[in-house]
């Protein structure tokens, strides 16, 4: 089953050096070995936004170029949209990014890959399922 990797797992990876989140790294480059990574568009662009430095965001967008994007359809934003307000209704705010995110997830039945605890209160309310490393964090 392929995963869709979300943008603060990807900085770990790509923009940052953070020696206690080596273990969702490790778990990340595992996933890509399984060929089991799905890239969006919407992190695609979070990732390469905000690159200081051309030289930095050509070798970022080279990176990134070994995974395709999945194909956004009209019926993804909708559900999108749908998720956002169901969300909105128990008192649960989000990004339109991250709805697109859930919407494509639960579209494609994969789950996600994040370390951003508002797909916590997301997945409370939505049919989502996050991602859980198997590999663990070394005490």
């Amino acid at each position: 089953m392929k995963i869709i990797v979300d943008t603060c797992v990807w900085s770990l990876a790509l923009r940052r050096n953070e020696s206690q989140s080596s273990y969702l790294v490790d778990e990340l480059s595992e996933l890509i070995s399984e060929v089991r990574v799905q890239l969006v568009g919407p992190i695609r662009q979070e990732l390469l936004s905000g690159v200081k430095s051309k030289v930095q965001f050509n070798m970022l967008k080279k990176h990134l170029s070994a995974f395709s994007d999945l194909p956004l359809l009209s019926s993804d934003f909708e559900l999108a949209a749908e998720f956002f307000n169901l969300a909105r209704s128990k008192g649960i705010q989000g990004s339109n990014t991250d709805f697109i995110i859930c919407s494509l997830a639960y579209n494609h039945k994969m789950s996600i890959f994040t370390t951003d605890r508002d797909f916590e209160s997301y997945a409370s309310v939505l049919p989502i399922t996050l991602y859980e490393p198997r590999l663990r964090k070394q005490p």
